[in-house]
């Protein structure tokens, strides 16, 4: 039980990824934050925070749903304000609220541009601005960012430029949070995963079912989050400024068992981009 009554606060994880990390501190005893914008149903994309919140309760941990706009600083900070009243502090947020569209450049408006550059660029920074004096106040508190490693291969930057902008600039703000938080006790790393992972984003907007069976479900970077929450770096002290790969993270400790998390074992996974070439 290592993250027993740790305060986790996680932005978009009414669903998917978000929602996954969740429920995996919470069977530790975790103190979990909802922050997601969804409080109503929607069929196209199932879960609300309220219903997140119920998940992470049944998992064995402790939970409050904040309804927040990440792209809203007012809100953001209500929702660190909220979080530090029911529980006392913050020990690690996990950035999990993104937007995508893989289109290039004449096909992607600029409406869709500030919003994949707000949710996934500007709303990380914040996010991490606010909650920092509470992590500092901690015995040793964790970043953690959805974001892959920084590949500028031409390929990944023509096809869908505003996207691959966005992330890479998430990417900088672990880069630069870990570079300026060297001389404390926080840790920030990113995290992404070596396939698609089944989410709305995956059904709705890159191939729907037949995505989907060549996924592998978010309960696979759940259990990567949480050993990077967990475990202590090899040569001691704390482990900052990495872009863990789910997989690989699961395959240093030793679990060598990835099929399980596969949504149909049948058919070929599908990588995820920013690895390797395109």
């Amino acid at each position: 039980m290592k993250l027993k009554d740790k305060v986790v606060l996680i932005s978009g994880a009414s669903r998917g990824i978000g929602l996954a990390i969740a429920q995996r501190v919470a069977v530790d005893g975790a103190k979990v934050a909802i922050l997601a914008k969804s409080t109503m149903e929607d069929p196209r994309i199932p879960g609300t925070i309220f219903s997140a919140r119920d998940a992470v309760i049944a998992s064995g941990g402790d939970a409050i749903a904040i309804s927040c706009d990440v792209r809203e600083e007012a809100q953001v900070v209500d929702a660190v304000n909220q979080t530090v009243a029911a529980f006392g502090g913050i020990d690690i947020v996990v950035n999990c609220a993104g937007a995508i569209q893989l289109t290039n450049i004449e096909k992607t408006d600029m409406k869709r541009f500030d919003l994949m550059h707000a949710l996934n660029a500007r709303a990380p920074y914040m996010v991490a601005k606010h909650a920092l004096p509470w992590l500092k106040k901690g015995s040793g508190g964790h970043i953690l960012n959805m974001s892959p490693p920084i590949n500028l291969h031409p390929g990944w930057l023509g096809p869908h430029l505003a996207y691959t902008m966005s992330k890479y600039a998430m990417s900088m703000v672990t880069m630069g949070l870990a570079a300026e938080l060297a001389g404390t006790k926080i840790s920030v790393n990113s995290l992404w995963p070596e396939t698609l992972i089944k989410t709305a984003a995956v059904q709705n907007l890159l191939g729907g079912d037949q995505m989907i069976k060549a996924s592998r479900a978010p309960q696979i970077v759940a259990d990567a989050a949480y050993l990077i929450f967990t475990e202590t770096p090899p040569n001691g002290g704390k482990a900052s400024g990495n872009f863990y790969i789910d997989s690989e993270v699961l395959i240093s400790h030793g679990q060598t068992d990835l099929d399980r998390y596969a949504v149909d074992p049948t058919v070929k996974l599908r990588p995820d981009i920013f690895l390797g070439e395109p």
